[in-house]
């Protein structure tokens, strides 16, 4: 797949588009496809992939935050348009692999991700806002994954280990098994925070604020250690370590706290 930085096209209204802006230290991807609820063409996900190789190349970026267009959802699932192409069980595995790959990229990205779920977050929609650091949502937003009452597919195991990993296995039992869609309020507390609609966005600048004022070498090392401990729990660290430690940050952190004054963090 393409990881050029994200470039203005033109595309028909029902393919959607991922538009991708920044303000300051944080990029804005917002999923722009309302007539289907932000449903994510291959378009879209490419565009969401190169959003994220952008973001990584900018060192000056310091947080992402991702959100639905309008208030009806964050992104429901995938285009069930695009399934029609499938001629075997051999697509099926071709798909999943590709949705791993985009939702992988995500979680790469080596600042901190914040999702703005707004409505629902469901199939690849759920799999997109699981993927980012910290959630932020509106009453009664939903999330899951109902394919057992819907299309009748599945997830690759890739896919379900994340939602193991966040929410463990027995919420995502009831998400997979029972097509349940829990709401904001059912799900655990340290997964998501919910505000009210005339506040969220309040909420949100609040945490932005906070995440990019914090040493940005420590954000994405941190990042990068919890990716290869959710792979293999003996992970090597030494190279991360050394790093964080041997930077002109650390350093700066170090003579400020003593000082009594703010740090002023380079990202060196």
């Amino acid at each position: 797949m393409s990881l050029a930085a994200p470039v203005e096209t033109t595309a028909a209204p029902s393919e959607g588009r991922v538009h991708f802006t920044r303000e300051g230290a944080v990029a804005r991807l917002v999923f722009d496809r309302p007539i289907a609820r932000n449903a994510m063409t291959w378009r879209m996900y490419e565009e969401m992939a190169q959003a994220c190789a952008a973001i990584a190349a900018d060192p000056t970026i310091r947080v992402a935050v991702l959100r639905g267009a309008g208030d009806r959802a964050f992104v429901a699932g995938t285009d069930i348009e695009q399934f029609r192409a499938f001629a075997s069980g051999a697509d099926g595995i071709a798909y999943e692999e590709k949705v791993d790959q985009y939702v992988s990229l995500l979680e790469q990205v080596p600042v901190p991700t914040i999702a703005v779920v707004e409505g629902w977050a469901a199939g690849g929609g759920m799999a997109i806002a699981n993927a980012c650091d910290f959630r932020l949502a509106t009453p009664g937003a939903r999330f899951g994954v109902p394919i057992a009452r819907t299309l009748g597919n599945c997830l690759s195991a890739s896919n379900l280990q994340r939602l193991v990993a966040t929410l463990g296995i027995s919420l995502v039992r009831r998400m997979l098994l029972a097509a349940e869609m829990p709401t904001a309020e059912e799900m655990p507390r340290d997964y998501v925070a919910i505000h009210a609609p005339d506040a969220i966005d309040a909420a949100l600048e609040d945490l932005c604020g906070r995440i990019a004022g914090n040493a940005p070498l420590t954000l994405r090392v941190t990042k990068q250690m919890l990716s290869r401990l959710a792979h293999d729990p003996q992970a090597p660290d030494a190279d991360l370590v050394r790093e964080i430690y041997g930077s002109a940050d650390f350093r700066e952190g170090v003579e400020s706290f003593l000082a009594k004054r703010p740090a002023q963090w380079r990202g060196e």
